[in-house]
C-alpha cells in the first residue's frame, strides 16, 4: 500500500468505472427537464415529458438516498465490527493470497510472519482474511467494510488509514549481476545509459527518473513485455518481482530498479550472483520537485479504531527486534526512519 512498492496506489483505481459502478462523478447521469416557461406545439407531450422527468428525478433522489444510507450502514457495520473485537478476539489481518514476497496463501510471505509475531505479543490469535485480487483492494473492499482489522505494511501517514509509528524504512535498489561490468549507483550514472533492458514498475518513481535522463524510450518495449503488453488503462498491472529479478539473473536484463522489500528475497536466493545497490534519495524532477525513493513503513488500521491502534503501538515496541530479524533474514536493507529527501540534486 505504498508508493514504495506500488501495491497500493490508493483505492481510486477504477477497473471498470468508479468503485460503485456509477457515473464518473459517482452520482450517475442526472436527467433534467426542459427549461421552465418554454412553450411547445406538442402541448400534452410537453406536460407528459415534465411529468416523466419529475418521476425520474424523484426516482434518482430515492436511489441516491438509498445509496447514502447503504454507505452509512456499511461504515457503521465496520465500526461495530471493530468495537466488537475484544482483546481476546482473533487479530484479523487483511492479506493478499499472491502478493509475493509480502503475503502468500501458504503464509510464507514476510508480512505473514510479522503478523504472527505481532499477534503473539498482543495475546491474540492471527486470522488472515484473504483477498485474491491485487492488494490495492484491501483498504476499500476488506478493511473499510469491517472484514478485517489491520494491514501489516503501508506507507506511514497513508491518508486512508490510522498508521502506527514506522517500524522500518526501506528504499529502492538497483539489482545487477555481481560480476557486471556496469557500475550503476544513481540515475545519473553513465553506465545506466549503457545498460540493456532496464526493468522497473511502470508509473513509479523509477519511470519518472528514466524519462528525465532520456532513457524511457530505449527501454519502453522491454518494460511493456514485463506486463505481457497489458495496458494499465482502467486496470492495475503488477510486475512479478521474481520475474524482474530472474531476468537479471538470466542475463535478459542488465539491471532492475525496484522497492527493496519486493525483490530482496529473490536476490538473496541467487546464491551471491546478484547484488542490490540502494538508490540515493536525492532525485528531483525536471521542475525541481523531489522524487522519493525511500519510504517509512507502518501498520494501518481503520479510521476511528484508536483503541486497536494503541494496542498495536504497544506491541510494536516489544517486538520490533523480532520484526527486524525477519526483515534482515529476508535480505532487506533496513534503514532507520529519517526525513527525506537530501538537499543535493542529481
Amino acid at each position: 500500500m505504498r508508493p514504495g512498492r506500488s501495491r497500493f496506489p490508493h483505492d481510486c483505481l477504477k477497473a471498470k468505472g468508479p468503485p460503485d459502478g456509477r457515473g464518473a462523478d459517482g452520482l450517475g447521469e442526472l436527467h433534467r427537464p426542459p427549461p421552465h416557461g418554454r412553450l411547445s406545439k406538442l402541448g400534452v407531450k410537453v406536460a407528459r415529458t415534465h411529468n416523466t422527468m419529475d418521476m425520474k428525478l424523484d426516482f434518482f433522489g430515492k436511489a441516491l438516498l438509498a445509496t447514502v444510507s447503504a454507505t452509512v450502514l456499511a461504515a457503521g457495520a465496520a465500526y461495530a465490527a471493530g468495537e466488537a473485537a475484544g482483546d481476546d478476539a482473533p487479530l484479523r489481518v487483511c492479506a493478499g493470497t499472491n502478493e509475493n514476497p509480502y503475503s502468500l496463501s501458504n503464509e510464507e510471505g514476510f508480512e505473514n510472519r510479522i503478523a504472527k509475531v505481532l499477534g503473539k505479543a498482543m495475546g491474540r490469535d492471527v486470522e488472515f482474511v484473504w483477498e485474491e485480487r491485487p492488494a490495492i483492494y484491501l483498504v476499500r473492499d476488506q478493511l473499510n467494510k469491517g472484514n478485517c482489522d489491520i494491514i501489516i505494511g503501508v506507507d506511514t501517514g497513508d491518508p486512508r488509514l490510522l498508521t502506527t509509528t514506522p517500524y522500518y524504512r526501506a528504499g529502492y535498489v538497483f539489482v545487477q549481476a555481481k560480476d557486471s561490468k556496469l557500475k550503476i549507483d544513481a540515475f545519473d550514472s553513465a553506465d545506466l545509459a549503457e545498460a540493456n533492458n532496464v526493468g522497473y514498475e511502470p508509473g513509479g518513481p523509477a519511470e519518472t527518473m528514466m524519462i528525465k535522463h532520456g532513457l524511457f524510450s530505449k527501454n519502453f518495449n522491454y518494460v511493456k513485455s514485463l506486463t505481457n503488453f497489458k495496458s494499465p488503462r482502467n486496470q492495475y498491472v503488477r510486475i512479478d518481482p521474481e520475474r524482474l529479478v530472474g531476468n537479471v539473473l538470466s542475463g535478459t536484463s542488465d539491471v532492475a530498479i525496484a522497492f527493496a522489500p519486493s525483490v530482496a528475497r529473490y536476490v538473496t536466493q541467487s546464491d551471491g550472483k546478484l547484488e542490490m545497490t540502494l538508490v540515493p534519495d536525492n532525485n528531483f524532477r525536471v521542475d525541481g520537485e523531489p522524487v522519493l525513493f525511500h519510504f517509512d513503513q507502518s501498520m494501518g488500521v481503520r479510521k476511528g479504531d484508536e483503541k486497536l491502534l494503541a494496542d498495536v503501538e504497544k506491541a510494536l515496541k516489544e517486538v520490533t527486534p523480532q520484526i527486524r530479524e525477519i526483515l534482515v533474514e529476508e535480505g532487506i536493507p533496513v534503514e532507520e526512519p529519517t526525513k527525506p529527501p537530501a538537499d543535493t540534486k542529481s
